[in-house]
Parts: structure tokens; C-alpha cells; sequence
């Protein structure tokens, strides 16, 4: 397969992310797939509402998507690109975990109403585990950015 951008139609949306990964409200923190090239990058939305459960606590009078939120958000858009790509087998859903999280750095708060821009890129695949480079953005600003490493460990 060249190296293109996947075709509109063959996005995730909600429905087809529901089936790639294990996590359900209040965790799952990809609302839809934009853009992936297989086994390369992935770029995907969370929008950010004042429903989140979080922003009740975090903070009273002043919400705030709490930073740990935004890495999720970034780990479950890994495992969308690792997903999405190997197209497995229905009976086989492999279970990735979040294992290590690197140069970590945020550069404002995101806040609701905020449209969370998921930008991963696959640095490599070595036996069962990726390393990504990842980046959140709102409004084209880049807000959160980290190396992150996922492991396959069991199935969903």
C-alpha cells in the first residue's frame, strides 16, 4: 500500500472506535478519526465539553482538563493507530497498555468548548510494543506533547 492518507469513508467514527478499544464513558477520550496512514500517523478529535465528569473537581469555578486526561487522550489515539492499521482479526482484539511516558511537557490549559487535536506518529513496533510521538493542539496551538510507549498485554 503507498503511503496515503486513508479515504473519508474508511475514518473511524465513534461507532467503528467502539469496536477497536475497550474503553467506554467516562474513559474513552477519542470521539473521531480523521486521518490515519497505516502503521505511520493518526490524527484524531476529542471534543471537550463542560459534561465531562471531571470538571465538577478539577477545578470548581475554574475547569481545567486535568493533564493525566490529555495523555489518555493521546494513548488511546496510539492504540486507534495500531488498531486501525492491523485491521485484526474480530476474535483477536489485542489489549495495549500505557507503559512509559516521556519528555511530557504542557504548554496551556484546555478548557470546555476546547476541540483537542490528537496528532500521534508510530516511532516503532518491537515485539508487541510501539513507541509514539504525540502531540494535543486546540486551535492549531500545540497545548500537550509526549513520547509514549504502549504494550500489548492480553485481549479485550
Amino acid at each position: 500500500m503507498t503511503e496515503t492518507t486513508r479515504p473519508a469513508g474508511e475514518q473511524a467514527d465513534v461507532r467503528r472506535i467502539l469496536r477497536a478499544l475497550p474503553h467506554r464513558y467516562p474513559f474513552l477520550l477519542v470521539d473521531r478519526v480523521v486521518e490515519f496512514v497505516p502503521g505511520q500517523h493518526l490524527r484524531a478529535i476529542k471534543n471537550v465539553t463542560i459534561n465531562e465528569p471531571f470538571f465538577q473537581g478539577h477545578f470548581p469555578g475554574h475547569p481545567v482538563m486535568p493533564g493525566v486526561l490529555i495523555i489518555e487522550s493521546l494513548a488511546q489515539a496510539s492504540g486507534l493507530l495500531v488498531l486501525l492499521s492491523a485491521e485484526a482479526d474480530p476474535r483477536h482484539r489485542p489489549l495495549f497498555y500505557l507503559v512509559k511516558v516521556d519528555k511530557a511537557r504542557f504548554a496551556r490549559t484546555v478548557v470546555p468548548g476546547d476541540q483537542l487535536r490528537l496528532e500521534v506518529e508510530q516511532k516503532r513496533m518491537i515485539r508487541r510494543m510501539g513507541q509514539f510521538w504525540c502531540q494535543a493542539r486546540v486551535d492549531g496551538e500545540v497545548v500537550a506533547e509526549a513520547e509514549l510507549l504502549c504494550a500489548e498485554r492480553g485481549e479485550a
